[in-house]
């Protein structure tokens, strides 16, 4: 596993952490065996996807396309997770609004991202508690606090 799993095409360079927090959520959820994604995006692109695959024509933050979804296995156990995209200014602007740092808002989308990618979901109030409180607890092992 490492960093080159990233395609940076908005060009944010403050990323070599989120080695680590990849790292601790494939290992959390023993699917260290994976091939994923990560793309970083500005606001036009997020929207765009948003609109195309989900209905919605508004910026968001973080979008995964789960592969496994469809049905596709490699052979060994190796995971073809997805795609996962985050809007960087997106990502800043919360950021900001919440408080915290820049660290902790893009650790917190690339986990819930990759969360999503290993099939937790927040449709429910039960799935959100499940999805939330396993974010919070990776991050925390971590020391990536609010």
């Amino acid at each position: 596993m490492n960093i080159e799993n990233i395609n940076n095409q908005y060009g944010y360079e403050d990323y070599d952490y989120l080695e680590e927090v990849i790292l601790e959520t494939l290992r959390h959820e023993q699917a260290l065996g994976a091939i994923y994604s990560i793309i970083f995006v500005n606001e036009s692109c997020i929207k765009e996807l948003n609109r195309d695959y989900r209905g919605k024509d508004a910026v968001t933050d973080v979008i995964s396309f789960a592969f496994e979804d469809n049905g596709n296995e490699l052979p060994d156990g190796i995971r073809m997770l997805g795609d996962i995209y985050i809007c960087i200014p997106r990502m800043k602007e919360q950021a900001k609004n919440y408080g915290h740092s820049e660290k902790r808002e893009l650790s917190f989308l690339v986990v819930h991202g990759l969360l999503h990618l290993l099939g937790y979901d927040h449709m429910s109030l039960e799935e959100e508690k499940v999805m939330f409180g396993l974010q919070e607890e990776i991050l925390a092992k971590l020391g990536i606090l609010r």
